[in-house]
Parts: C-alpha cells; sequence; structure tokens
C-alpha cells in the first residue's frame, strides 16, 4: 500500500510537470501565467511527494 501511495504522488510530479512544458512549447495567449500555475503545483506535490516518501521509510524503520 505505501509502495502505491509513493508511486502516486511521482506520477502526480510528473504529469503536473510535462503539461507545463507541452504549455511551454504551445505558447499562446496566457500560456505564461498557466505556467506558472503549472510549476506551483508542481512544487506543492513535489513536496507532498517527498513528506510521503519520509513518512514510508520512517515507519518502515520502526
Amino acid at each position: 500500500m505505501s509502495n502505491l501511495l509513493v508511486f502516486i504522488a511521482a506520477s502526480a510530479v510528473f504529469l503536473v510537470l510535462l503539461a507545463g512544458f507541452f504549455n511551454m512549447f504551445r505558447g499562446g495567449p496566457g500560456a505564461g501565467e498557466r505556467s506558472q500555475t503549472l510549476m506551483r503545483w508542481r512544487v506543492g506535490l513535489q513536496f507532498l511527494a517527498l513528506a510521503i516518501a519520509l513518512t514510508v521509510l520512517y515507519l518502515r524503520g520502526h
């Protein structure tokens, strides 16, 4: 179960990162603002993924 949580969190980060890249290359009106929003989501999801991974590692050690 814990491996699945870590995988889902890491996959969410990867998908938002890909969406940001596609948005950057596509361009167009509002692309800069959309890229900023996606990258903020990426940072938040990275924090969540790291917290989940560290919690899993801590709980496995005890």
